[in-house]
């Protein structure tokens, strides 16, 4: 497995000065989006409710004219009871061109991880599937659970956007 890290490594093209990742908590765990598709990041405010929609879907915004889905991502991974505070955020996302809208516990920081601090991401029975994830950002004391924000909003069960190749 080391084996093909390294291959993977040696080939790819990506920048030396590594990539920034937006950095999030949901329960006790620290995730990481993607910085460039975050568009922005509000306060939490009360959305309009959808009839029929699934329970993570937790409504939509008027954002300037545009009305934009708000998923509620402790509901989607089950990590228990949501509650929206002073430090509950959503960040606006522009994924393949459509706004959505992630409800997040907190933001903290935006990081940047050379790829020698991006690591695969285990295989084991986690709440989503892996499919979803770039990988385990290392930085000293921290590790961050890399999503790729692209492939999961635009799964089938999102429904929210159209699939991306």
């Amino acid at each position: 497995m080391s084996q093909t890290l390294t291959e993977k490594n040696s080939s790819d093209t990506t920048d030396i000065t590594g990539s920034e990742y937006l950095a999030f908590t949901l329960g006790n765990e620290e995730y990481g989006i993607d910085i460039l598709k975050v568009q922005e990041i509000r306060g939490y405010e009360a959305v309009t409710r959808i009839a029929n929609a699934p329970d993570f879907l937790k409504g939509v915004i008027n954002l300037r004219g545009i009305i934009v889905p708000v998923v509620d991502m402790r509901i989607k991974f089950n990590l228990g009871t949501a509650t929206y505070d002073q430090f509950t955020v959503v960040i606006i996302l522009n994924i393949e061109g459509r706004i959505v809208g992630m409800v997040v516990d907190s933001v903290s920081d935006v990081t940047t991880l050379r790829p020698d601090q991006v690591r695969p991401a285990p295989e084991m029975g986690t709440t989503f599937s892996t499919d979803f994830l770039i990988g385990l950002g290392t930085l000293d004391d921290r590790m961050l659970i890399l999503v790729d924000i692209d492939k999961l909003m635009s799964s089938p069960e999102m429904g929210l956007v159209d699939h991306v190749s």
